[in-house]
């Protein structure tokens, strides 16, 4: 859903920075281990500890290298297989690093097991829904359905996790949780039953006769 607001971000908000970059001589690969590194520190150093609001505010400083590392690449004809690669498996890691840092705060401060278990399964099924189009594509078929897309998710928790922080709202994270539960289960769903409609299409079948 948000991905459509991508091309206004790189071409309008983020072209300063991307000619900046590109001028000094920075490669997209290094943004995106920056990006990588300052998203997981911001969870995993401040979520834990109960800061939320400072948490979000950092990872929001670097969350953006996800735009400005593809836009740097496409600017500099430096576009790889190797790049996309590597940045798939750095946002595996920075969701993972989110997620991983609600389910520390719900064991520290926090301290709400049926919440921790929801943070848990959020970050399970985020990546379950990022492997399963992977796959898909991988095979030959599309994937990409569902109401749980990595933008959505991302944005839907921070400005949780931020305004429950700022106004003292835990209420907001956790309805958050349930939500993001929802959606991620419904695309993974989604996704299943898309692929295999396609799988047993008999273009399919005959493909594999």
């Amino acid at each position: 859903m948000l991905d459509r607001f991508k091309h206004f971000w790189q071409s309008v908000m983020l072209a300063p920075i991307v000619n900046v970059f590109v001028k000094v001589g920075i490669s997209p690969d290094a943004v995106t281990l920056v990006g990588t590194l300052g998203v997981s520190a911001g969870a995993l150093v401040f979520f834990p500890r109960g800061e939320l609001l400072v948490g979000v505010l950092v990872i929001t400083c670097f969350i953006f290298s996800d735009l400005i590392d593809g836009a740097m690449a496409r600017a500099t004809g430096r576009t790889s297989r190797f790049g996309a690669f590597f940045d798939s498996t750095l946002d595996r890691i920075a969701d993972g690093a989110l997620f991983g840092g609600l389910v520390l705060y719900f064991a520290g401060p926090g301290d709400d097991y049926l919440y921790l278990c929801l943070a848990l399964y959020c970050l399970v099924m985020g990546a379950v829904t990022s492997y399963a189009r992977a796959k898909a594509e991988s095979l030959g078929m599309q994937a990409q359905f569902g109401i749980a897309e990595r933008a959505d998710r991302i944005v839907v928790i921070l400005l949780a996790a931020g305004f429950s922080g700022w106004f003292d709202l835990p209420w907001l994270l956790e309805g958050a949780l349930w939500v993001l539960a929802l959606a991620n289960t419904e695309t993974v769903v989604r996704r299943i039953l898309m692929v295999r409609k396609q799988a047993m299409a008999p273009s399919a079948q005959g493909d594999t006769a």
